[in-house]
């Protein structure tokens, strides 16, 4: 085994805005406002009282058993009756409420529904906490412009009220600072914002938001406006704290049927499809249909093949290694398209750009070269680095990619695709492996000292680090950026949520201790994880339950260096070994 792959030894909804929403003058929500504004339902108002039970009307009354199989009967047709309204049955929906006498919702709801998503901060704070109207300046009419006093929303157990005010009177300071009336904003950050005693540094962050440049707010505030997604996404989370009894959580229904689909996948070991199960019967897998043996050995590197990565079309595969050359397959015949060779030692990684027209390859001449995967073309050569170059990784947009290397100096850089440095982050530790989140918010890195570091790809800030007591030998990012997929040297591979730093699941099975093995998530869905092995095979897992799902026969000797699931064809892998040969 060459000395490359042993570890390094040396280490240890827009509505519409308008000038008054926020807060400036008191309006009269109509009845014909909020009929329209339900959650999943459509329901008139006429004149009834906005103390009217929560999700229930006695227009007509109710005689069947409360029970419907075992499930409460009120509830099932609420749950009927926004999913109708989903699906557009909106007279189905109208006819089931007026033969059931059940309501989605409250005139009241329907009240604090469109009030948020029209950004009438006051009125939605009188509909959700009560109060009388002259009361805070909350208690506008609901209808003829009478008075009414608002006996509040129903609250979640543990709900934490000046949080939800807190999470109002934030929205409501950002839309004065969007549409530029910062007097406003100022006495909404004093007298509103400043008395709740939340969040200091939050509470920091959002006073420093007086100061940015206009066109800077959105970003420094990662928030879309007023007219985005932010006054919808505030709903959302307002509504996690009011009772669902009172208030559905939107496409209720939609979301327990993803529930009851993932549970089925949970528990069905060779899911291996891209397809969502029926509804009309259980969902199984048969074992058959999952890729289980070799159908093809590629043998054109001339030494161990550590690192094998498929385009993200699934088009073509790049393997390389010992022998300092890259070469490109062409996954539908797998003919060789290029050799790539003017690297001058053994090549660690190859990382494709999200459009595969470019490919970084980092080499142990501490050198990484930028080639174009059409022409098989050198277009750059980054030489800036004073020790082996062990990983690259592209943002989002193609447009920069990060190196990383086992130097002190300048080891993990940012570069412009002509070759200039976009920014250098000032580490004191070398870069075993880097990854960057699909979404563009995150850099993860990973070093021989044992420590994860996470980084806001946007500002360039770390965020947190951890300090682990095994070293880790490589890193991958899921397709929806939750999660990191790190290989240790104790035989365990891990998942770890990247938001929280928690350890989801580990996966036990696979021997690895002195070299670089790499892992992958892999499947339709990225439902599973494959991993390389010491011991010459392939080890794959059930990501959502970690159980090991097969044990394959790798490579004749040595290490399955590394492993990679065509993103494209679920059937499909590759595995790189010690033997020369890649496995497809």
């Amino acid at each position: 085994m060459s000395e490359r792959m042993r570890l390094d030894p040396d280490s240890s909804t827009s509505n519409g805005s308008r000038h008054q929403s926020n807060g400036s003058s008191h309006s009269t929500l109509h009845k014909g406002l909020y009929s329209t504004a339900t959650n999943g339902h459509s329901s008139p108002a006429n004149g009834t009282s906005s103390l009217l039970r929560n999700g229930s009307s006695s227009a007509i009354p109710i005689t069947k058993a409360s029970s419907f199989f075992g499930h409460d009967r009120e509830e099932v047709t609420r749950l009927l009756i926004q999913s109708l309204t989903d699906l557009g049955y909106h007279a189905s929906a109208d006819r089931l409420s007026q033969e059931s006498g059940y309501e989605v919702e409250s005139p009241t709801v329907a009240a604090f529904r469109y009030a948020v998503l029209q950004g009438e901060w006051l009125e939605a704070e009188s509909l959700l906490f009560g109060s009388l109207p002259a009361e805070d300046g909350g208690g506008v009419s609901v209808s003829n412009g009478e008075s009414r006093h608002y006996a509040g929303l129903k609250f979640a157990d543990g709900a934490d009220q000046d949080e939800l005010k807190f999470r109002l009177r934030e929205q409501k300071y950002l839309e004065l600072l969007e549409q530029g009336d910062l007097t406003s904003a100022l006495q909404v950050l004093r007298q509103e914002l400043t008395p709740l005693h939340q969040d200091i540094g939050k509470l920091h962050k959002l006073s420093s938001l007086i100061v940015c440049r206009h066109e800077d707010l959105k970003t420094n505030a990662k928030w879309d406006g007023a007219r985005g997604r932010s006054r919808r996404l505030l709903l959302q989370e307002l509504s996690k704290s009011i009772s669902p009894s009172v208030m559905i959580p939107e496409h209720r229904l939609a979301v327990l049927l993803d529930q009851l689909k993932q549970n089925q996948i949970s528990k069905c070991l060779y899911h291996n499809s891209s397809t969502s199960p029926s509804l009309f019967s259980d969902h199984m897998c048969d074992r058959s249909q999952f890729p289980l043996r070799t159908v093809l050995e590629l043998s054109h590197n001339a030494g161990e093949v550590w690192f094998v990565a498929f385009s993200h079309n699934g088009h073509r595969l790049a393997t390389s290694g010992q022998d300092s050359a890259v070469i490109i397959y062409d996954t539908s015949t797998f003919h060789v398209r290029f050799t790539l060779r003017e690297h001058t030692s053994n090549v660690a990684y190859v990382a494709w750009s999200p459009d595969d027209s470019k490919l970084i390859t980092c080499s142990h001449d501490y050198k990484a070269r930028l080639w174009d995967s059409e022409t098989g073309r050198c277009l750059l050569i980054i030489d800036r680095h004073t020790e082996p170059v062990t990983t690259a990784a592209w943002a989002p947009d193609g447009e920069t990619f990060v190196t990383g290397s086992l130097g002190r100096q300048s080891q993990l850089c940012l570069w412009n695709l002509n070759g200039r440095p976009a920014y250098s982050w000032q580490t004191d530790y070398r870069i075993q492996d880097c990854a960057i989140s699909p979404d563009g918010q995150r850099l993860v890195t990973i070093s021989p000292d044992k420590q994860i570091f996470v980084y806001n790809f946007v500002t360039r800030e770390e965020e947190y680090s951890i300090m682990l007591k095994t070293k880790m030998t490589c890193l991958s990012i899921s397709r929806d950026s939750r999660y990191m997929l790190i290989n240790m040297t104790d035989n365990e591979v891990q998942l770890i949520d990247i938001e929280t730093a928690e350890i989801v699941r580990r996966f036990l099975g696979q021997k690895q201790g002195d070299f670089v093995i790499r892992s992958s998530f892999g499947g339709a869905d990225e439902n599973l994880i494959i991993s390389g092995s010491e011991d010459s095979m392939v080890y794959i897992w059930h990501k959502e339950n970690g159980t090991l799902i097969e044990t394959l026969e790798g490579h004749s000797t040595g290490c399955v260096n590394g492993v990679a699931w065509n993103p494209a064809d679920p059937c499909m892998f590759a595995s790189a070994g010690d033997d020369r040969k890649v496995r497809m």
